[in-house]
């Protein structure tokens, strides 16, 4: 069964249950011989908040060094996003697998009209993903309710009920205390429930689940919460319990998130023996895309998904602690919301754009317009989309005014494509690679079959919505190109991807015809013209990478590096070091005071920068540039003092202060795919595409730190080769490190010595050759930085290949 097939039956699957309750869960998790039963799991209620909390308690319980899984909904891309485990959305390999292990069961169950529903079966889903994880606790998002939600199938460990407000009145109740006693049914048995319910809300709560722990700004809350207020793009918050007490940012903004922050803690809390830096640093690492995610800031630029009345509400009173001039909205909702509420709850907006988010749900542009004609002073526009709504916004907004996208977690989806769509470069030199390339993408068989000769192109890979595939797909065939369609049958729930196969030429017609076209295609083509012009655009900023492949040399100050720990200990060992590789052409000396090798243990913050302070300033006024190898924001922050120009962080900025130290003094940050750091030998990781897998991830990364105030051109990315990876996987990572250039970001390559090399019979102590090997490999595929031991020999490769391409910068 291929991907498409099994996601297409899972999207399929009906929307309704037949009954109310649990039993169809039940059944199917009965079938799969019921792996709930050894999970250890935490579930969450709520009217609003439910996701952030589970964002905040999964992130916690992983800095306490447990391995959890998470399930959330809805998504915003990829159905997977649903069910992750430590962080790793759930993988097309698995979700096949469980998908062949299930159909005859619920298609049995279909043919008595007693099938679970599609959320039923993702439910399932997670719970058996997690049992063959062997994750240590599950976290779980309830869906609606609790009584009868799926997700009640577990005897949870501990629950929270985060708020309550009148929502799904035809299901759960006419009332608040209606509402929020079916919510409180997800109380564990032997442990208080927790939620930050008040007044008669919180009441009711109490009469089903008995003990609760109360969380809140009010002195007779069990758990306190203090909001300090907005500084910079985080919050500040404290927390204090019983005994503990907690100091923290969060990256969420908002009172409501503290709140949460609040219910997450004392949840954790009830599951493991965390400590307070866990919670901090837990707390302050729960990203939470499109929950008041700020894109930009010159406008003001805002993503929140929130879709009901006292969601938006929130979100309003959260932007009130930025200031700006006019409010201009980009407003699209789906048919069940009280548009009117909604539509109050936006105050003082000078500007309103109503759009139709890309499924059948959504409502019209006329319906919300007028919704917002009539319980506020904006001026309203309309259009059809959210792409298009919000280059609207933007033309309109100056840079001291606000735009702010909302309504709906499907509109900060589609608009939030602006900033996190990849247009992925393909090498595609023959028909066998042709085919390869399609079949990726989730097109049929006979699909990649029938195309497969019209892609020997300029490809590019990339996610669209549905009815932008098919426009693209007419105006490529009219142009004499091609466009190739996943096989999902999409269901208003994500995008689909496609392979764009054309000349440069047809290229370049297409997005002249993309321009003024609505759903969103002027923008794509903005977007394609960046992507079939690989260069970076011209900027003021030097960097050494500006003029080819730079060479970035090793320099270790450590005891215990993989290839030449203890060499260079002494301080002025390692000044002769970097002095002799500046002297062989280096552009860039990496110099680290903690070995990441598999299961190297962690260096004190004090000790790391005691081992690397001194031989930066030694060489601070050398004519090279100095990166400093370290996870830590403290080592990062001293080194920077001391001299240093770059900031290389193999964990791929886990320290929540790293991306804010990066902007403050405004310099480049090589940003790793890292699963773990150090690398835990014995860490499995399961990749359906490594390259793929590897660009997904570092898309948030990079963003993360671009939303922190860094430009592309500073943030560059490193694959990881040898983190995490096979040695197969890390030379495919290397074959294919062109296609590390949709992130739009320079791109480094560490690969020296490296146990990749094994795999072609070359022991640890003889794969110098084949670093020069891969070096000039990495070169020729567009690696903007290699980074080695060996540093003349590397040079030269590196030389070569760029005289190759243009002999004449070599002659005097």
């Amino acid at each position: 069964m291929e991907f498409h097939e099994a996601a297409n039956f899972l999207l399929e699957l009906r929307r309704f249950p037949s009954g109310i309750g649990t039993d169809a869960t039940r059944g199917l998790l009965s079938s799969l011989g019921d792996p709930h039963e050894s999970l250890r799991c935490v579930q969450i209620a709520g009217s609003n908040g439910k996701g952030s909390t589970v964002r905040m308690a999964e992130r916690t319980l992983r800095e306490a060094g447990l391995d959890v899984g998470r399930y959330t909904s809805p998504h915003l891309e990829d159905v997977r996003e649903r069910i992750t485990v430590n962080g790793r959305k759930l993988s097309k390999a698995a979700l096949v697998e469980f998908v062949a292990e299930v159909r005859p069961y619920l298609t049995e169950q279909g043919a008595t009209n007693d099938s679970p529903t599609f959320f039923e079966t993702m439910t399932a889903l997670a719970l058996w993903e997690f049992d063959r994880q062997d994750v240590d606790v599950a976290v779980l998002e309830v869906g609606i309710g609790g009584k009868h939600d799926a997700t009640s199938v577990v005897d949870p460990v501990a629950s929270a009920v985060t708020s309550v407000t009148l929502e799904h009145t035809d299901i759960l109740g006419d009332t608040i205390e209606e509402i929020a006693r079916d919510k409180a049914h997800v109380a564990p048995d032997g442990a208080p429930l927790v939620t930050g319910a008040t007044g008669s809300a919180l009441d009711a709560v109490r009469d089903v689940a008995g003990d609760v722990v109360t969380v809140g700004a009010s002195d007779d809350a069990d758990v306190s919460v203090t909001y300090g207020g907005r500084d910079g793009l985080e919050a500040a918050v404290t927390l204090d319990g019983p005994d503990w007490h907690v100091e923290t940012h969060l990256p969420l903004l908002g009172e409501h998130q503290a709140q949460n922050a609040g219910v997450a803690a004392a949840l954790c809390r009830q599951v493991a023996d965390v400590a307070t830096t866990d919670i901090e640093r837990g707390l302050r690492n729960a990203h939470w895309p499109g929950r008041f995610e700020v894109m930009d800031e010159s406008p003001l630029t805002v993503l929140d998904g929130a879709h009901n009345p006292g969601g938006v509400e929130r979100v309003v009173e959260t932007l009130a602690a930025f200031e700006y001039d006019d409010l201009h909205v980009v407003l699209g909702a789906m048919v069940d919301k009280d548009h009117s509420d909604i539509a109050a709850a936006l105050g003082d907006a000078d500007h309103v754009v109503a759009c139709k988010p890309n499924v059948d749900r959504a409502e019209s542009t006329s319906v919300v317009a007028r919704a917002v004609e009539g319980a506020t002073d904006a001026t309203v526009e309309t259009r059809s989309d959210v792409a298009g709504a919000l280059d609207i916004a933007l033309d309109a907004a100056g840079e001291d005014d606000a735009v702010l996208v909302t309504g709906s977690l499907y509109a900060v989806r589609e608009a939030r494509t602006r900033w996190a769509r990849s247009m992925v470069p393909k090498r595609v030199d023959s028909i066998p690679e042709a085919r390869e390339t399609i079949a990726a993408a989730d097109v049929t068989d006979a699909g990649a079959w029938r195309m497969r000769g019209k892609a020997v192109h300029r490809v590019l890979r990339t996610r669209v919505q549905p009815r932008q595939a098919q426009y693209l797909k007419e105006e490529l065939l009219s142009l004499g190109g091609e466009c190739a369609i996943s096989g999902l049958n999409n269901q208003d729930e994500e995008n689909v991807d496609v392979v764009l196969m054309a000349t440069m030429a047809q290229f370049k017609r297409l997005t002249d015809k993309l321009e003024g076209q609505p759903y969103g295609l002027a923008t794509f083509s903005d977007e394609l013209r960046e992507a079939l012009d690989i260069q970076q655009p011209a900027t003021d900023r030097e960097f050494p990478w500006d003029d080819g492949t730079a060479v970035m040399g090793i320099l270790n100050v450590t005891p215990d590096s993989f290839h030449d720990g203890g060499e260079y200990d002494a301080a002025e060992d390692a000044v002769a070091r970097a002095e002799a590789m500046v002297e062989a052409g280096v552009d860039i000396l990496d110099i680290g005071g903690e070995s990441t090798r598999p299961g190297a243990e962690p260096v004190p913050a004090e000790e790391e920068r005691e081992r690397v302070l001194p031989v930066i300033e030694a060489l601070a006024d050398a004519d090279v540039a100095i990166s400093v190898d370290t996870r830590k924001a403290s080592v990062a922050r001293a080194a920077l003092d001391a001299g240093a120009d770059i900031l290389n962080d193999v964990s791929g900025l886990e320290d929540p202060e790293m991306r804010l130290v990066a902007a403050e003094y405004d310099v480049p940050v090589v940003v790793m795919h890292s699963i773990e750091t150090p690398v835990d030998p014995e860490t499995d990781v399961d990749y359906d595409d490594v390259v793929e897998d590897c660009i997904d991830q570092l898309t948030e990364r990079v963003l993360l730190a671009e939303k922190a105030g860094l430009d592309r051109e500073q943030i560059i990315v490193d694959p990881g080769v040898g983190f995490g990876k096979t040695a197969a996987e890390s030379f495919e990572l290397l074959g294919r490190i062109d296609e590390f250039q949709a992130l739009g970001c320079p791109v480094l390559v560490g690969h020296s010595h490296k146990s990749l090399f094994g795999l072609i019979g070359q022991d640890a102590d003889e794969r110098g050759s084949a670093t020069v090997a891969a070096t000039a490999l990495a070169a020729e595929r567009g690696a903007d930085i290699v980074r080695v031991h060996d540093v003349p020999e590397n040079v030269a490769a590196v030389d070569v290949v760029n005289a190759a391409a243009d002999p004449s910068r070599f002659e005097d």
